[in-house]
């Protein structure tokens, strides 16, 4: 079965409705499984629940169809998706603009000049798909 990771923020930010919007519609087209997920900061200490990011993204869509919803704890959000994504073996990750240039911001500390599509393409065999929100 095709499985599609979508990261969100919560509340749900303009931003987080387009990538989410894009996800639900990706697995519809590919009769996939779809994950929501949302990445508590241990040091900001405000917990969204599952049943919280539920209701935020029912009241925006509705009900959506072979979705689950998760929410994880980390120090780094960009970490914690890779995370989530390569332990739901995904195959494919919608993301926000926003935070594909979080995420270039974090691997360039580590690599010279990091293609986050393509870095995720690599180490997690999984496609890419980037959302503008504009």
């Amino acid at each position: 079965m095709t499985l599609v990771v979508v990261p969100v923020r919560y509340p749900l930010t303009s931003h987080s409705r387009a990538t989410l919007a894009e996800a639900i519609r990706v697995a519809e087209d590919r009769a996939a499984d779809l994950t929501v997920l949302h990445v508590n900061l241990y040091q900001d200490n405000d917990g969204v629940t599952r049943t919280e990011l539920k209701r935020a993204v029912e009241r925006e869509f509705g009900q959506v169809p072979r979705t689950r919803y998760a929410v994880r704890r980390g120090f780094l959000v960009e970490e914690t998706i890779l995370e989530e994504v390569a332990a739901e073996n995904a195959d494919v990750v919608v993301i926000g603009s926003k935070q594909a240039g979080r995420w270039r911001r974090t691997l360039r500390r580590f690599l010279d000049d990091p293609d986050i599509e393509s870095f995720l393409r690599e180490k997690l065999d999984c496609t890419v798909i980037t959302v503008r929100a504009d």
